[in-house]
This record gives structure tokens, sequence and C-alpha cells, in this order.
């Protein structure tokens, strides 16, 4: 009779893993972190692969009816409140400081990775030329949910300088959004009817409204928002308790303009964040609460579980319309994309990076470009556009379609190239202290592998180089008298 009434049903079993899996990464997570030098996306990814239909088969979100339409939902608003997230912990005023830094990291090397990742689609694939330019779009900007779970605060993350740590969370802001122009521009070069036709729609749609105007309504709510934020904060008719939420409401507001008015959402949100913390102020008063610690935790690293459960396995096998994609293939593809796709442009264009010293900072910063959610997320928009013509995709692929070669393709090599860079991405914090640590004399080890807590070595951590930026001080604060 008492075994009658548990219902062990997948939904519930998830809810105790899940959860039981973050109590536990919670309890032990400066251990992790700090000795283990380990982040929360490749042991979320190992989570989700293991209970997930191919493993232990206890979670498969496709059984429960969780189609591309719902990871499309999570992974936009996982992007879209990492991307706000960014935005507000940036020092104060960052852009009037470093807009060439993260200006050429957004244009040169952005293009460079978008061309290059293309040819190599293409030769190893067999696709035609817009359909690598699709795939390569996806691949394209450095994630924001992966960056932050590095770049956050950990030893590791301390040996770098802050200039650094602020460059590459602006960029992995930043270039969510900006990757929209690079996948339109393959999407029209495929349907467009002409090349005058594709242009304009990707000028007027693409640049103009959903970029151009999406980043400054996204600064216009963030300025507002903050000035709203400071007059009930002024007059006491705000909470603490409602103070925090505001940011995580603020953030969700966003990309729920962003979606609805069909802008660029990451953009929006991303000019929102900031536009919000643009003076600091918002920053100062949450410095205690960690709230991008708690928004990793709980967001990012579900979306990771969620992600490892839902790996399509055997479309990385060929098919009817993906004869190439083999294992060997997409292995092959995933090596020349971490070696090519940022190193040598970011290499070649140091001198031309201000906030780039020396070329171990410029070899640290071409290899950090981390491929995750904001992949998945462009990849479901693309398969969308090709299905229906709108950001809405449908539970299954066409038949028939004319771009049915496009439409297979684009999931296996994005979620291969994903998982790999996860496991790349996530680990080398970790290679990177053990070779930092045996690169020493033995008399200079500390007694842990990895313990050392002094900068990187080959890069500028002092005389400026490597300081924090201005932030708000006490007496910059006249909203509220406490």
């Amino acid at each position: 009779m008492a075994w009658s009434v548990i219902e062990a049903t997948p939904p519930h079993l998830t809810y105790l893993i899940l959860s039981a899996f973050l109590i536990l990464y919670a309890l032990f997570s400066s251990f992790i972190r700090n000795r283990l030098h380990l982040s929360e996306p490749p042991l979320a990814t190992l989570l989700g692969i293991i209970i997930g239909p191919n493993v232990l088969n206890i979670v498969d979100p496709r059984a429960w009816g969780l189609e591309d339409s719902i990871t499309q939902e999570l992974a936009r608003v996982v992007v879209g409140v990492q991307v706000f997230t960014v935005g507000v912990d940036l020092p104060k005023a960052y852009f009037n400081r470093h807009w060439k830094s993260v200006g050429m990291m957004l244009g040169p090397v952005m293009v460079f990775g978008w061309l290059i990742v293309a040819l190599f689609v293409y030769l190893l694939l067999g696709t035609d030329i817009p359909t690598a330019l699709i795939v390569s779009a996806c691949l394209t900007p450095t994630d924001p949910v992966l960056a932050a779970s590095v770049l956050s605060n950990s030893q590791f993350s301390n040996r770098v300088p802050r200039r650094l740590k602020h460059m590459l969370s602006a960029e992995s802001g930043c270039n969510d959004g900006v990757s929209f122009p690079f996948l339109y521009a393959g999407i029209f070069a495929l349907t467009a009817g002409s090349a005058g036709d594709g242009i304009k729609e990707w000028i007027l749609e693409t640049i103009l409204y959903q970029c151009i105007l999406g980043l400054a309504m996204g600064a216009v709510i963030g300025v507002l928002a903050n000035r709203v934020l400071r007059f009930s904060y002024g007059n006491g008719y705000i909470d603490d308790s409602s103070f925090l939420v505001f940011y995580i409401l603020l953030a969700i507001f966003s990309v729920g303009v962003g979606s609805t008015l069909g802008s660029d959402d990451f953009l929006i949100a991303f000019g929102a964040g900031t536009g919000f913390a643009w003076d600091g102020w918002f920053a100062k008063k949450t410095a205690e609460a960690h709230l991008p610690n708690i928004i990793d935790l709980l967001l990012n690293s579900s979306m990771f579980v969620y992600f490892g459960a839902t790996i399509p396995w055997s479309r990385f096998t060929p098919s009817e319309y993906t004869p190439f994609v083999t294992p060997g293939r997409l292995t092959t593809l995933l090596v020349l994309i971490l070696l090519f796709r940022r190193l040598p442009v970011v290499l070649a264009l140091k001198r031309f990076i201000p906030d780039i010293k020396t070329y171990r900072e410029a070899l640290f910063c071409g290899h950090f470009g981390p491929m995750g959610v904001g992949a998945l997320f462009l990849a479901i928009e693309a398969r969308a556009q090709l299905e229906t013509g709108t950001a809405r995709p449908l539970p299954s692929p066409p038949k028939h379609s004319p771009y049915e070669n496009a439409i297979e393709i684009i999931r296996p090599v994005i979620c291969f190239i994903v998982l790999g860079s996860t496991m790349v991405h996530g680990l080398s914090v970790a290679a990177i202290s053990v070779g930092s640590h045996y690169s020493k004399e033995a008399n200079e080890r500390t007694p842990l592998i990895g313990g050392e807590t002094e900068g990187l070595t080959g890069m500028v951590h002092e005389g400026g180089g490597g300081e924090s930026e201005p932030s708000v001080s006490e007496d910059e604060d006249p909203d509220r008298n406490d």
C-alpha cells in the first residue's frame, strides 16, 4: 500500500535530481571553483547527458512535448537575462573609455570568425555557401552564459586583469545581438528572390530596425528604469526585497519588449542593462547581493542540464540530407573552429586593441570565445525563418521544403560544436591553472596543484593595466538618507 503512493514520474525525478545537483554544487561551490577550477556548465551538461534519454532515460524533454519552440524561449530568457546582467556589471560609463577595444572585437574579429568558420563548414560538410554562412553565424558570438561562469568571482578570475575580464564580458554581452546581421545575411542570401531584395531587407529590417533601433530602445528603457528606481528608493517607496527583484523583472521586461516587437531581444536587453547601470549606482547598491552568481547557479546551470538531455546523438551520423555529417568530420570542424575562429585574428590585431597589452593576453582572449546557449537560440531562429518565414519554429522540420538540406544540418552541427565548446572552455581554466603551477620552479609552487593566486604570467597587472574601473563613491549617492 505504501509503495502505491510513490509517483516517481520523470518530471518529479527531474525536480529531485536537478535540485539535488544544485544543492550539492552550492555546498561545495568554493571548493569546485577554487580548488578543482571547474565551472557549472560542463558539470551540468554531463548531468543532463547521464539522466537524459540516451543513458538513464530519466529526463526526455522531447517525450514531454518540449519542442524547439520551448527550447527557443528558454534560451531567449536565459541569454537575455545574462546579457542584461553583463550590462549591469560593467563599470560605470564603460563604453566611453573602451569603445575601441570592444568595437574591434565586435567588428573585425567577429567578421573574420564568421567567414573562416563558414569556409570550414562549406569544405567539410558539403553545404552551399548561404547555408555555411547561416551555420557559421550561429557560432560567431561569444556566449555570455559560458563566459559568466568563467569570468565571475573565483580564484582563477582574480588572476586575470580586470580590463580583460571587462572587455570579454562586454563583448559577450553585445555579440549575441550583433550576430543577427550575420545570421540574416545568410538567410536572405538563401531565401531572397534577388540580391537587391535581400540587401534591402537586410539593411532595413535587420540593421536599422532590429539592431540600431533595438539598442536605442534598450538604452532608453534602462535609463528610464534607473530614474524611476532612484526616485522610488530615495523616497522610501520600495523595500529591499523588491529592490533586488526589480533587477530580474527589468531584464525579463526588456526581453519581452524585444520579442514582442520582433526586434533584437539581446541588444535590447544589453542596452537596457547598460543604460540602467550607466552611473554605477545600482551596482554599488547590490554589490553584496551577488546577483550574477545566483543567476549562474539557477538559470544557467538548469539550461545546461536541459541541453545535455536534448543533445541529438543520432543526428551526428550521415542521413539523406546530411551525407557528410559524421563524427570524424564534426570533430575536425570543432578543432578547426577552436584553433582558427578567433586566435589568428586577435593575435594579428593585438596592437589595435588598446585593452590587450601583451601577446599572452591576446592568446588568452583569442582562446576564450565559448559557444553555448546563444548559439542554440540562433540555430532555432535560423530554422524557424527557413521553415515558416517567422521566428516561430515548427514542431518538426517540414518535408519537401526548398531549404530542407539547410534545415536538417543546422541543429546537429550547432549542438555538436556547443557540446565541444562547453567542455573545452569549461575545462580550460583547470588546464591553465595546472599548467601555470608546473611552469614554476619546484620551490615556487604552492602545496596545492593550481593553488596559485598571483596574476597570470605574461599579463600586465599593475600601473593601470589591470586595475578596476571607477565606481560610485559614497558621496555620489545622494538619493537616500539611511
